[in-house]
């Protein structure tokens, strides 16, 4: 989510008159919790204080970023077909690692991983994040990177063109929606909505 979308949704949120939020509705906001992005938890923080104050309609969903969801689907490599040994490696290391929102470092004993976290210029759990989910979806039809999901995500399956130079490890014939319920019913996911 990024700082510009944030400051309209709290300037909106200000705005909203009392009656407003005495309706009965729910708002669930996915929002990238990263605690080593201060921009992001200045802007966490005052959503938090509206949450409190409106704790009956506005639930913030504890998620590290949307990509971390994807990084940990527990189908992500069989279904991509990715076939980048170091980087699926490094994807498992990076996982076990993570903690309270954080990759701790000092969990992780592998060379190449530590040396991969030590090659960011602007070091950030939420771009180490992102780039190894990139790597692992790097084709357009599973890509994860922009505004928009790869269509391999949801719809019908198949919407590859040139099936020989990437693998997918989908059965043919699965649906959109079927791939969606699957993402969504992952424990991480699930742990998030919990």
């Amino acid at each position: 989510m990024n700082i510009f979308f944030i400051v309209n949704l709290l300037l909106k949120v200000k705005e909203a008159t009392r009656d407003f939020w005495k309706q009965p509705d729910k708002y669930f906001l996915a929002f990238d919790i990263v605690y080593d992005n201060m921009d992001v938890m200045n802007k966490y923080l005052e959503l938090r204080e509206l949450a409190a104050v409106y704790h009956e309609q506005i639930v913030i969903l504890d998620m590290i970023c949307f990509e971390y969801i994807i990084l940990s689907f527990s189908k992500l490599v069989e279904w991509t077909g990715t076939g980048k040994k170091d980087k699926i490696a490094m994807r498992e290391r990076i996982l076990c690692a993570v903690a309270d929102h954080r990759i701790d470092i000092g969990r992780i004993e592998d060379r190449k991983t530590k040396e991969y976290l030590m090659g960011f210029k602007r070091y950030s759990t939420e771009r180490v994040i992102k780039a190894i989910t990139y790597e692992l979806t790097e084709n357009d039809e599973w890509s994860v990177k922009g505004r928009q999901m790869g269509e391999c995500w949801h719809k019908d399956c198949c919407v590859k063109q040139n099936n020989e130079k990437n693998s997918c490890g989908i059965h043919k014939g699965m649906t959109g929606v079927n791939k969606l319920t699957q993402l969504f019913a992952d424990w991480e996911v699930s742990k998030i909505i919990k």
